[in-house]
This record gives structure tokens, C-alpha cells and sequence, in this order.
């Protein structure tokens, strides 16, 4: 007998019947109420082992998230209603269906190049990726089936080829390519396509001015334009300064100057063509809270702004990034857009991929998107 019912229990023996019935109640509810919280599941996240996907449990559908009103008085600080999470899907898109409109996947490969590397607690100089981690890229890039694919943090134009070559031979033939870089010999961008590039263009300025020193961006700023299936897409890529700290100066303001520049070019096109249909993408190593990145959307009221689409993982989760040096998890990589594709974007269908081999080939995690 447990203490409460032991008090219960001599409370009774000194009460009439009819208050004896009253407590016996009140035992009953105590352990009715006691009993579910035994078999509650715990609903965190597991962040112990991000590789591992925690078994997916579908949320209510929710409304669709609508615009907020453009207004003068609107404060570019408050975040757009249709910039918020939209409603879950439960059911993944089937990929490589021409149906379905574009997919376009952007992903930060981790240093597919030649570099001096630390591997299974060896340091070997001048290596490239180990396979391992390229096997397990190309697995995910497989399986998804993108029709346009944005990387970040590609070596030589042979390492563009080589990821092509291996997409292939792993059933995805994205024939079309482009390879663009900056002021950085070592990281660059590449591009894939399945479908031709009609073109391409440079910024017209590269360059800014920082404690008196002229600098140009590290990794470039990438521009080609297509069409598919009937339709025409402008891609900007991009992999803006890291948080690491620089020789050439403070590593946010460097970021912040590559950010202006990359909002330059943007507005540069739009004022040719205030409808074109742009897709911004990449690296921005910055969260959407930062003058980094809001200087790249722009103000919600501005014709130029650009829709940062949102996306989560099978466990709702919307980072992209892990550094494992100092143990952070962060939503770095982004895909915009412009007001002239927005209402072409499949808002449910955008997702963090969080494939179980994610982590073994690279710290970053493939943001996807699917234009109708």
C-alpha cells in the first residue's frame, strides 16, 4: 500500500459511508491521471546523432500562410507572412517526374578538392575528397533527381566533371554545366542542368573597398539563365564569406560587402526586367535575423524583395549546417526568389534533406526546391 492510499484509506475508516465513497473517488482519479504520463514519448528532437533520421510524425495541415499587407508603415525587421513555414506535407514528392515542374537542389559539398586533409587520424597533404564522402553526395543527389543542381565549395573545373561523371554513372545525366570563381584560387561554384544554358552573365562590379584596401569577392557570383519545360529560369549563385576570421579584415564586414554586391547585381537585372524570374541560392554562412542576409532580400515593401523559401527536415527541423567545431547547428543556406516566381514556387514540397548519409558527406546539409 502506497502512502497516499495509506492516508485514504484511515481517512476513511473515520468517515460515513457516503464520504467514504468521495475519497475513494478522488483515489481513482489520482491514478487515472498519474497513469498516461508513464508512456508520454519525449518529442525532442535527437540531436546526439543528427545523421540518424527520429521516426517521423506527420503534424496537422495548416492554413496557408497569406502575404502581409505592403504598407508604408510596414518595419522591414518583422518577418513576412509568407516568409514563415508553410504547412507540412506527408507525402514526398515522386522524383524525376516531368509533371511535377522543376526541382533544383542547392548543396554545399565540403570541399570536393585537392587539399591537405586529416583522414582516419592520418594527415595527408595534397588529397582529394576521400571516396567515401563523394559516394555518399552522390547518393543523395541521385535519389532526389534535381533537374538543376547549384555547389558550393568545388575545387578544379576537373572536380565540376568529376561530380558530373559520377551523377551518371549514378543515373542522373545533367550534361549542362558551369564553373565560376572569385578572388579565392582554391573554392569555387559549379552548376548542373539537365537542360541547356541559354546564357550567362558577370556582375558588372566585383570589387569593394574595406579599411582602405580594395578587395574582390572570394568565391564569384554565378549567373545562368534556361529554359525548361516551357518556362525560363535566371540561377544566381553564391557562397559568401565564412565565420571564420580573415587576414584581409573582420570576417562580417567582409561578408556584408559581398552580400552588397550580390544585391547589386540582383537589382541590376531587375531594373532590365522588373518580372524576371530569378532563383537565388547557396552558401550565405548567415542566418535570416542578420544585416548579411537582409541586405540581400531587400525590404518586404520593395518590388525586389526576395522570398526566402522555408524548408525543414523529416523531423521539422530548418537547420543546414553543423560545425562541429564549436558544436552549432545553423540554417545558412538559402533558396530566394524573386516576386516574378514566387507564386510559381511549390511552397509544401521545399525540404531539408536529411538523408542518413548526409553527414557523411558533408557538414552541410542539401536544401531542395520545386517550381510548378
Amino acid at each position: 500500500m502506497g502512502i497516499l492510499e495509506g492516508v485514504l484509506f484511515r481517512k476513511q475508516t473515520a468517515l460515513p459511508r457516503q464520504r467514504q465513497g468521495i475519497s475513494c473517488a478522488l483515489l481513482a482519479a489520482c491514478v487515472l491521471a498519474v497513469a498516461p504520463s508513464c508512456h508520454k514519448k519525449n518529442g525532442s528532437p535527437a540531436w546526439g546523432n543528427p545523421g540518424v533520421p527520429a521516426p517521423a510524425v506527420a503534424p496537422p495541415a495548416l492554413p496557408k500562410a497569406q502575404p502581409a499587407p505592403a504598407t508604408t508603415n510596414a518595419s522591414p525587421a518583422t518577418e513576412p507572412l509568407e516568409d514563415r513555414e508553410p504547412p507540412e506535407t506527408t507525402t514526398a514528392p515522386t522524383a524525376g517526374t516531368g509533371s511535377e515542374g522543376l526541382r533544383f537542389i542547392t548543396y554545399n559539398v565540403e570541399n570536393w578538392l585537392t587539399m591537405d586533409r586529416y583522414v582516419d587520424h592520418k594527415s595527408l597533404k595534397g588529397a582529394p575528397k576521400p571516396d567515401s564522402q563523394k559516394e555518399a553526395i552522390i547518393k543523395i543527389l541521385a535519389r532526389h533527381a534535381p533537374d538543376v543542381i547549384g555547389l558550393c565549395e568545388v575545387g578544379q573545373a576537373s572536380d565540376l566533371a568529376e561530380v558530373q561523371e559520377r551523377l551518371k554513372a549514378a543515373g542522373l545525366d545533367l550534361p549542362n554545366s558551369q564553373y565560376v570563381g572569385g578572388s579565392d584560387p582554391v573554392r569555387h561554384l559549379g552548376f548542373l542542368s539537365r537542360f541547356p544554358i541559354k546564357s550567362t552573365a558577370k556582375p558588372v562590379v566585383t570589387e569593394y573597398q574595406l579599411a582602405g584596401q580594395t578587395f574582390s569577392i572570394n568565391r564569384g557570383i554565378l549567373d545562368v539563365s534556361l529554359d525548361a519545360r516551357g518556362k525560363s529560369y535566371r540561377f544566381v549563385g553564391v557562397h559568401l564569406k565564412s565565420k571564420r576570421e580573415s587576414e584581409q579584415g573582420d570576417q562580417e564586414a567582409i561578408r556584408m560587402n559581398e552580400a552588397r554586391l550580390l544585391r547589386r547585381h540582383i537589382d541590376s537585372i531587375l531594373k532590365t526586367d522588373a518580372q524576371a524570374r530569378i532563383v537565388v541560392y547557396g552558401d550565405f554562412n548567415d542566418t535570416r535575423a542578420t544585416p548579411a542576409i537582409k541586405m540581400v532580400t531587400g525590404n518586404y515593401n520593395d518590388p525586389a524583395y526576395l522570398t526566402a523559401i522555408p524548408a525543414k527536415d523529416s523531423r521539422n527541423e530548418a537547420w543546414t549546417h553543423y560545425w562541429a567545431l564549436n558544436d552549432i547547428y545553423s540554417r545558412i543556406d538559402f533558396i530566394m526568389v524573386t516576386r516574378g516566381l514566387r507564386d510559381e514556387v511549390n511552397f509544401p514540397a521545399a525540404k531539408i534533406i536529411d538523408d542518413a548519409e548526409w553527414n557523411d558527406g558533408s557538414d552541410h546539409r542539401a536544401v531542395m526546391a520545386i517550381f510548378k
